[in-house]
């Protein structure tokens, strides 16, 4: 049977896409997933890149990968930080228990005693009280990881990561050129867990308060039409909450989802006047918006499992990440470059 030329070039045509990253603590699994697999698929090439919290370090650590060795690179560091998470983990108290693997939810932490705990302590206590040395494991291996003046430096993948100025309550948005550690620290610090970061004589803490992630650093800073979206906070849930914990925590998922779905919003208006000619089109961008997710799966996570590092849960939503992307690959290539493949009125409004 002869190939269908047609079939092969779209096949085999190489898109250039922009990537927004969700925070969402040990949920961020589920976006080394994704990234594993996009890096599988030569056709994908990613001119850019914007995260938060989670979704910043899964961003910088990619955007170094790719500059520093390219995909082989990116896929190999990626991994080792979340072993490194994993490993870290074993020594922590943060531990599922036995009750918790045969009753709970996936990942649930809802029955180990020192969850219980650190939940109670957390809202009694701040880390300036328990943890006055500001002590944060992932200062050392954000250094062994990443050649910061490498990554400032580079050119071929620009790099945006969010943080929430405490003070002002201002999105602050850093770019390659500037981001050392801190930034990265600053972008991903829940104020119950970790000191805010100076940085420039300003206070910043955990950038999905302001921008989860913003989509206008790519929008504005690159080339590229198109925008896939990572999203790991889940826009629907099953129930309504009951407990004082899933209370908390979907009212979490309500602000760090807020922000987006505004400037989905936006969006959506700008192209539907671009699309109607009422907007000139060589003035404004014609933004194609893409989205992976996990509904079903993540509105089914408790908020312990945010902090849960066991490599049986992280591996789960790595692998869940993998299937959602390969499905995305599968349905919605050949709409990367000429549309949005995401109705962005159904999802967002």
């Amino acid at each position: 049977m002869k190939k269908n030329p047609a079939r092969t070039t779209a096949q085999t045509e190489k898109k250039k896409i922009n990537l927004a990253l969700q925070g969402g603590g040990a949920h961020g699994a589920f976006t080394w997933g994704v990234l594993d697999r996009l890096l599988d698929d030569e056709r994908i090439e990613i001119e850019g890149i914007v995260g938060t919290s989670a979704g910043a370090v899964n961003a910088s650590i990619l955007a170094y990968g790719l500059v520093a060795g390219g995909r082989k690179k990116a896929r190999e560091l990626l991994r080792r930080f979340w072993e490194f998470n994993s490993k870290n983990g074993k020594s922590s108290p943060f531990q599922p228990t036995v009750f918790d693997k045969l009753y709970g939810s996936k990942g649930s932490m809802e029955f180990s005693p020192w969850w219980q705990t650190f939940d109670i302590l957390s809202r009694m206590y701040s880390p300036y009280q328990w943890n006055p040395n500001d002590t944060n494991v992932f200062r050392d291996i954000l250094e062994e990881l990443i050649d910061f003046p490498v990554l400032q430096k580079a050119r071929t993948v620009r790099l945006f990561i969010c943080a929430t100025n405490v003070l002002t309550g201002r999105l602050k948005v850093f770019e390659n050129r500037e981001i050392t550690p801190k930034m990265i620290l600053a972008s991903a610090c829940l104020p119950y867990l970790y000191q805010a970061p100076e940085i420039d004589g300003e206070y910043y803490w955990d950038g999905g308060y302001m921008g989860n992630p913003p989509i206008f650093p790519v929008i504005y800073n690159t080339n590229c039409q198109d925008v896939l979206i990572v999203q790991i906070n889940p826009i629907n849930i099953h129930e309504v909450p009951r407990s004082a914990n899933a209370i908390f925590d979907r009212i979490n998922t309500l602000s760090f989802n807020s922000s987006l779905m505004r400037e989905m919003r936006a969006i959506h208006f700008v192209t539907s006047l671009i699309e109607k000619g009422e907007l000139d089109a060589t003035k404004y961008k014609h933004t194609f918006i893409h989205t992976i997710d996990a509904e079903e799966q993540m509105s089914k996570l408790t908020a312990s499992s945010k902090m849960n590092l066991d490599m049986e849960f992280l591996k789960y939503l790595f692998e869940t990440g993998r299937e959602k992307t390969g499905e995305f690959l599968a349905n919605h290539y050949d709409e990367i470059g000429r549309k949005s493949s995401t109705d962005l009125a159904a999802k967002f409004f």
